[in-house]
């Protein structure tokens, strides 16, 4: 069977030849910032953490171990020992597991993530300022 043949017309001029114009293509807009709406309301930015979230963060005492258990033999990270509101453990869950860049859960006060990452997640976690973080178990 024969290959077809592709239309690479696509009407488009994508040539760079200079021939007089603007190379902005919103210099046309310029002229008519009265007559354009307003951008989005934007919502306040995230305040930047307090004295008092650090010293939170730094009683916390936090274990991190590695658990085998119930799993098929796959190896899971766990952090135990976080004493505070479950949103806030769901957003650090959240955002070990986007920095270790693999899965897991947050269930029953437990962070779940998967694979051998204790190593990693206890880095991350002193770096967020969680300072009495240690390894715990084998």
């Amino acid at each position: 069977m024969a290959k077809k043949k592709k239309n690479r017309g696509s009407g488009f001029d994508f040539s760079t030849g200079n021939d007089g114009g603007s190379d902005n293509p919103f210099a046309a807009l310029s002229g008519l910032s009265g007559q354009l709406p307003g951008g989005p309301d934007l919502p306040p930015a995230e305040e930047e953490p307090t004295e008092k979230d650090d010293d939170d963060r730094s009683r916390q005492v936090l274990r991190v171990f590695l658990d085998r258990k119930q799993r098929g033999g796959k190896e899971a990270t766990i952090v135990r020992g976080f004493e505070g509101d479950e949103e806030v453990l769901k957003q650090l869950g959240k955002t070990l597991k986007t920095r270790c860049g693999v899965g897991g859960s947050v269930k029953d006060g437990e962070i779940i993530i998967q694979g051998n990452k204790r190593d990693k997640v206890v880095n991350l976690l002193q770096e967020m300022g969680y300072r009495n973080t240690k390894k715990s178990g084998g």
